[in-house]
């Protein structure tokens, strides 16, 4: 490929839109090298707790190098150290993982002309010192929370994240609001937005009744489903308090939310109290090769986010065929386009959520036009545009 054949990758775990890409474009390339960094910390969430112990475990070891069928030519390297602040709120971490890199580097003889990193902090500031080390070109990916929340923290977290992406060659981020937060920095990197996507191998249309019964859900009940973590920032409690009102006007509902996160016991106690149990259940985080058995078991899917960048959920719904019920926040509006592919409210409005949802509940939805819609955002289709980020710096040799 082009003058790069060896790639580096730094980044928190091996997350689908990780995979994804790198599945479509692997042979492009003689080699690529993943670089993870491990905290020993997360270990303890093995432990039989939930709540934070049940999110920090998508962190421990097995968690973060998961991955189905990979590509024989891409390796993964895990660096673990020990460290008691997390990565959003810990200034120093980026220099001793740094440190921690270069060591594997070394020592493992690992070669590349080519560093994408996925995230600003820690991997793209890392990404920067590594450029500065070794002389080679740097992508780096704003995703979300780290350019739309973790600049404006502070004076000292803004100078990291300006040092990070004018160090990079070219920058890529998954949505225009993500750009207008990057407009707001002093930043001179060129940057290319490119939405996150699906994986068409395994996300696409099932029968709907085969799937229920797969999962013992029942066959005559309407199906709201939601998939994220259950934090702050994924606005679960507005879909709950939603619930209480949509109940009150049909009783033919069930809403299942997958994941698991540190709002668990508040999420479980909501629901309680507002006398949900019969109509809402958790049913924690399940495995990313089922999570298309979810989807298509469900009539409609609501993500409440009160802040995204460019959710991969969002994408799987679709190419499943589900109507995308959501909030006006990040990407989202700049992928559902039309009221043919779903609604959206203000984040944080349960009121207008759960008329969304009535609304959502009674509508004839095309199922093959939200289908065909979605299939321009495969991996493979996003990958080309990956592709042409490269490209670019290639050119610029």
């Amino acid at each position: 490929m082009r003058n790069f054949s060896k790639l580096l990758v730094l980044t928190p775990k091996c997350s689908p839109f990780i995979i994804g890409p790198l599945n479509s474009m692997s042979n492009e390339f003689d080699e690529i090298n993943i670089l993870l960094n491990h905290n020993y910390l997360t270990e303890l969430a093995h432990l039989p707790l939930k709540g934070y112990f049940s999110h920090v475990r998508k962190f421990t070891k097995s968690h973060i190098c998961k991955w189905h069928n990979k590509p024989d030519n891409i390796r993964i390297y895990i660096s673990s150290m020990l460290y008691l602040t997390p990565d959003a709120n810990n200034l120093d971490l980026g220099d001793k993982i740094f440190r921690n890199f270069k060591n594997v580097i070394e020592s493992k003889n690992i070669e590349f002309d080519l560093i994408d990193a996925h995230f600003t902090w820690p991997s793209g500031y890392v990404g920067a010192k590594l450029k500065e080390e070794y002389c080679v070109p740097l992508v780096v990916s704003a995703e979300g929370y780290d350019i739309y929340d973790l600049p404006f923290r502070s004076d000292d977290w803004k100078k990291k994240v300006e040092y990070t992406l004018n160090s990079a060659d070219q920058i890529i981020t998954v949505s225009q609001s993500n750009l207008k937060c990057i407009n707001k920095l002093d930043v001179t990197t060129p940057v290319t937005i490119r939405p996150n996507g699906f994986d068409n191998k395994y996300i696409h249309p099932m029968n709907k009744l085969e799937c229920r019964k797969n999962l013992n859900l029942p066959l005559n009940k309407k199906i709201i489903l939601s998939v994220g973590n259950l934090s702050t920032v994924k606005g679960h409690e507005y879909l709950v308090n939603a619930m209480k009102k949509v109940l009150k006007i049909r009783k033919d509902i069930i809403c299942i939310i997958v994941g698991s996160g540190p709002l668990e016991a508040k999420i479980k106690n909501l629901i309680q109290s507002l006398d949900l149990k019969n109509h809402m259940f958790l049913v924690g985080e399940k495995p990313h090769k089922d999570i298309p058995l979810w989807m298509n078991s469900a009539d409609v899917f609501v993500l409440p986010s009160l802040n995204e960048g460019n959710p991969n959920v969002m994408f799987e719904a679709l190419a499943t065929g589900l109507p995308f019920i959501g909030t006006k926040v990040g990407g989202v509006p700049e992928i559902i386009i039309s009221n043919k592919l779903g609604i959206l409210s203000e984040p944080g409005n349960d009121n207008e959520l759960a008329d969304n949802i009535l609304v959502a509940l009674e509508m004839e939805w095309d199922t093959k036009k939200i289908i065909g819609y979605a299939n321009k955002f495969t991996w493979d289709n996003i990958a080309n545009t990956i592709f042409d980020v490269y490209e670019k710096i290639s050119n610029n040799k």
